[in-house]
């Protein structure tokens, strides 16, 4: 299951706080953790709540929001920012800061919708870049980005990784693999996860077990009559049903 995206929102308008909190809270697969009128505040609550995103006003008291999102970048692992303010001229100074997005009040829940989507995009990425399995060849160590993933396959007390490489086991454990990656690996069998932006199709074996078709690999994982229903829905959104 995706993780909620959280968002600690940072505005010194009480009013404007709490409709950005309503806001925020009608779109699915988000949460407000925090909420504060003061900068100075910022700080300590994203060392307590590690949100994914903060709503940033600009004009406040003391350190105003440009600042603070210069502050911000420096941490090792950043959160996402969206500037929401009364006013156009500071965007392109935002945008140099790499907001991900600029949103101008009032808010609208159909913009703030796609600043999420963009968030959601932008810590995709993020986690992209930083994923990887790490298998142990003989003396060497072997870093397997998750892209390259297709799938992970129990066999008694390892893993088959089945990438874009070949494949190669893991001591480790399918449950521990699925909650290290939880938004980029999909449960089809008590014993495989598989990579779910890579599906191609769904067919059968001679056995008639439903079997699965990935990209780049021979291997063909199978689908479990649990998760059946699922791997289908997900193939109808991509467009890959037959």
């Amino acid at each position: 299951m995706t993780r909620p995206l959280g968002a600690l929102l940072v505005d010194d308008e009480p009013p404007a706080l709490r409709r950005l909190a309503r806001l925020v809270e009608q779109v699915d697969g988000c949460q407000v953790l925090a909420s504060c009128a003061d900068a100075d505040e910022v700080m300590s609550l994203c060392q307590r709540f590690a949100p994914d995103v903060i709503f940033l006003d600009i004009e406040m008291p003391g350190l105003d929001g440009l600042a603070l999102a210069r502050r911000l970048r420096e941490q090792p692992q950043p959160p996402a920012v969206v500037f929401v303010t009364a006013f156009e001229r500071y965007a392109v100074e935002a945008f140099d800061l790499e907001a991900v997005d600029y949103l101008v009040k009032p808010v609208r829940r159909e913009r703030l919708e796609r600043a999420l989507a963009r968030v959601r995009v932008e810590r995709q990425e993020r986690a992209a870049a930083d994923a990887a399995i790490k298998l142990r060849l003989g003396d060497r160590l072997m870093l397997v980005p998750l892209t390259d993933v297709r799938v992970l396959q129990a066999e008694d007390k390892y893993v088959s990784v089945h990438h874009v490489g070949g494949v190669h086991l893991l001591e480790d454990s399918l449950v521990s693999l699925e909650q290290r990656f939880p938004d980029r690996l999909l449960r089809v069998h008590r014993s495989a996860l598989v990579s779910p932006a890579h599906l191609r199709g769904l067919g059968k074996d001679s056995d008639g077990r439903d079997r699965l078709e990935l990209a780049d690999v021979p291997f063909r994982p199978e689908v479990s009559r649990r998760n059946l229903a699922q791997v289908r829905r997900l193939l109808h959104q991509m467009g890959k049903d037959q």
